[in-house]
């Protein structure tokens, strides 16, 4: 089953196709690449933000708040109405970054999310994760708000499941046809041969990882993708 409970710090870094190519090297050397990156090929994660009419989320989100919180909805690919995709509520308090899920076919997420009815019970559901979901619909009156997508190379520590490495590219988005079904086109938010690095663990970095930082002078870069997303739709 996969794991739906997630507490860990995230740490992102914006680097390039050179730096990216080195990097590589040494993570093939300690860590394993995901199952669904086979010969480095990268894997598409699509998702659905949503918000307030007024974009209050977001909006608090970039003001850099000691607490906030949003809800997605996320596929793997491109599903069907039939397909298993992920609702989600992340919270992040002082750094940490508390990540919530449950399974749901493409057409109880959207019933869910649109009624704030709970759906019908099904084993694959965690009804904690749900009740959760439940409250946010009712804190917040939200919509569909911006369609976003990434193609992923994704890495994790043998025996260590806590550490896991992703690298994202290829990021785009787009505020019209906001479904996950409806293909995984998009305006671009970053120039060709960026990459998003993400660090994901609830401890330290290993030595090694923190000796590649160093020696490759990569440093820690705020990025929020909705929240690039938000600022240049507004032409902020």
């Amino acid at each position: 089953m996969a794991i739906e409970v997630f507490n860990r710090y995230e740490h992102k870094y914006l680097i390039d196709s050179a730096a990216y190519e080195k990097i590589i090297k040494i993570m093939d050397e300690h860590m394993e690449l995901d199952a669904y990156n086979t010969n480095h090929k990268p894997y598409t994660i699509a998702n659905i933000y949503y918000d307030t009419a007024d974009d209050y989320l977001i909006r608090k989100s970039l003001s850099k708040p000691v607490y906030k919180e949003k809800l997605r909805l996320r596929s793997y690919g491109v599903p069907d109405s039939s397909s298993k995709v992920f609702l989600e509520i992340k919270k992040k308090y002082k750094g940490i970054v508390n990540k919530r899920r449950t399974v749901l076919s493409l057409d109880e997420a959207y019933s869910f999310v649109k009624s704030g009815k709970t759906p019908e019970q099904k084993e694959y559901m965690n009804t904690q994760v749900i009740s959760e979901i439940e409250y946010f619909l009712k804190m917040y009156s939200i919509e569909p708000k911006v369609y976003l997508a990434y193609d992923r190379i994704a890495y994790f520590e043998n025996g260590n499941p806590d550490l896991r490495i992703s690298f994202d590219t290829n990021i785009r988005a787009r505020r019209y046809d906001v479904k996950l079904e409806d293909g995984d086109g998009g305006r671009k938010l970053l120039p060709e041969g960026v990459y998003l690095m993400e660090i994901k663990t609830s401890r330290a970095k290993p030595l090694w990882l923190t000796h590649m930082l160093t020696e490759l002078n990569i440093r820690r870069s705020s990025f929020s993708k909705y929240g690039t997303e938000f600022k240049q739709s507004i032409g902020a």
